[in-house]
C-alpha cells in the first residue's frame, strides 16, 4: 500500500482532505450551543466528538477497508479492532475541554501506525485563523503546516545558546512534578498550549522540549508523533529512553519526552 513515496503521499493527501472534512463538522456545531456530556472515565464529550469520528471512520474505511481503525469514541462504546502491524489510530477531537472552553487549541488528530510506530499524520487545528491551520507528515517524505496560503516545510531546530524553549500541557495540573523535572534542564521559555498542538509546536522548530508526566492515550499523540518524526524530531519513554511504541494491549502512554533532537539518557528520568 505504501512501498513508494507516490503512493505514500497521495495517502497523505487523502487524509488531509478527511481531516478538513472532519474540522468543518466540529466547526458548525462550535458555532453553536452544544451539550457536554461526561463518558466513563469523567471526561467530557460532545456531539462534534461524536460525529467527526463516524465521519472519519466511514472515510478511512474508503480509503484503506484492510486497514483497521482504533478511535476513541468506538473504544469508549466498547469496540477495538484488533491492531495488526498497520492500523489507524483517530481522535476526533483532541482537546474537547478546550473545545468548550472556546478557545480555539483544539484538533482532528489522524495518524497510520506502522509497526508500532506512527508513519504518518495529520493535524488540523480548524478554529486557528481564517482556514484553519493544518500540520502534516510521513516517513521519508517530511513535515508541512498550511494556514490557508500553502504548504510550508516543517523542520526541527537547534535549541538557541539562551537556553530551551519549553511547551506544557494547558489542562493538566502536573505544575509542581512538572517544575521539578525541568529544574536540571537551562530553560529560556515556558509556554502553554492545547491538545496535540505541543507536538506540532516542536516539530515546527518552535519549541524544543515537551515532557508529558501525566496519562495520554494512544490517539492523543500518534499524529503529532508522526508530524514530529517527519520533521527531524524524537520522542521516547522517560523510564528506560527508548522510543515510544503503538499497538499496546491498554492503549495508554507512559510518561514521555518529546524534544527537537534526541537528549542523552541520562536526562529521561522522571
Amino acid at each position: 500500500m505504501l512501498n513508494t513515496p507516490e503512493t505514500r503521499g497521495a495517502l497523505l493527501n487523502a487524509v488531509c482532505q478527511i481531516a478538513r472534512a472532519a474540522g468543518a463538522v466540529i466547526m458548525d456545531i462550535y458555532q453553536q450551543d452544544f451539550a457536554v456530556r461526561g463518558k466513563s472515565d469523567q471526561s467530557p464529550v460532545t456531539e462534534a466528538d461524536e460525529r467527526a469520528e463516524q465521519l472519519i471512520l466511514a472515510a478511512l474505511d474508503a480509503l484503506t477497508p484492510d486497514v483497521p481503525v482504533v478511535a476513541e469514541e468506538r473504544v469508549a462504546a466498547g469496540v477495538t479492532p484488533t491492531m495488526g502491524e498497520r492500523f489507524w489510530l483517530v481522535d476526533p477531537l483532541d482537546g474537547t475541554k478546550e473545545f468548550i472552553k472556546r478557545n480555539g487549541e483544539f484538533t482532528v488528530n489522524i495518524a497510520l501506525v506502522e509497526h508500532g510506530v506512527p508513519s504518518l499524520g495529520v493535524v488540523l487545528a480548524p478554529a486557528l485563523g481564517a482556514a484553519g491551520r493544518l500540520f502534516y507528515g510521513a516517513q521519508a517524505l517530511g513535515a508541512w503546516v498550511d494556514e490557508g496560503q500553502g504548504p510550508q516545510p516543517m523542520q526541527c531546530s537547534e535549541p538557541p545558546d539562551s537556553g530551551l524553549r519549553v511547551v506544557a500541557s494547558r489542562s493538566h495540573g502536573d505544575a509542581a512534578e512538572l517544575d521539578a523535572f525541568l529544574a536540571r534542564f537551562k530553560i529560556a521559555e515556558t509556554v502553554s498550549a492545547g491538545s496535540s498542538l505541543k507536538l506540532c509546536l516542536v516539530a515546527g522548530g518552535q519549541a524544543d522540549l515537551y515532557p508529558r508526566l501525566g496519562p495520554t492515550m494512544e490517539w492523543d499523540i500518534a499524529a503529532g508523533h508522526a508530524i514530529l518524526l517527519a520533521g527531524g524530531g524524537w520522542l521516547g519513554r522517560l523510564d528506560n529512553h527508548q522510543p515510544l511504541q503503538y499497538g499496546k494491549a491498554d492503549l495508554k502512554n507512559p510518561p514521555f519526552l518529546a524534544a527537537g533532537r534526541q537528549p542523552a539518557a541520562d536526562v529521561c528520568q522522571p
